[in-house]
């Protein structure tokens, strides 16, 4: 059994609700101060998203057809290292428009609890895409109710 700071996967009601995924450090994401990398940082958050919006029966796993990414913020507050995996990252929604969602990550170590400080915050800002017309194009009704769900400012 993965021990934790706190919940894996859907926790919290509708309109307050959180996702979060435990996701494995390789050893080939640290650098030479031996914690993990800003690239191979982004890499595991993208990854975290995958269980989140794009499982089987997930009404957002149309967006695996066609999102892009058009904004994206990262900020370290402290140190993760390979021995802090599987990183635990929480993710829910900010903001959620017709075409696109801003997506909130906290990410901590495996038995940091959630009421502790994140060691990275990132923002990321998707947008749904139309790859046939190389245009943005609007969430369906399910798409955008399933975010809504996930919509808040703070989770705790």
């Amino acid at each position: 059994m993965l021990e934790t700071g706190g919940p894996l996967g859907v926790s919290g009601e509708p309109g307050r609700r959180v996702f979060t995924a435990a996701i494995p450090v390789r050893w080939s994401d640290q650098d030479l101060y031996h914690h993990v990398n800003h690239a191979r940082m982004i890499t595991l958050i993208e990854e975290a998203r995958i269980p989140w919006l794009f499982e089987e029966g997930t009404p957002t796993l149309t967006l695996a057809a066609g999102a892009v990414m058009t904004d994206l913020a990262v900020r370290y507050r402290g140190q993760i290292k390979y021995a802090d995996g599987p990183i635990r990252i929480r993710m829910w929604c900010e903001k959620v428009g017709g075409a696109m969602f801003v997506a909130r990550h906290e990410v901590r170590g495996r038995t940091t609890p959630d009421s502790a400080p994140p060691a990275v915050d990132c923002t990321a800002t998707i947008a749904a895409f139309d790859l046939a017309t190389q245009r943005p194009r609007r969430f369906t009704r399910a798409e955008r109710d399933h975010l809504l769900g996930y919509r808040h400012e703070d989770p705790t």
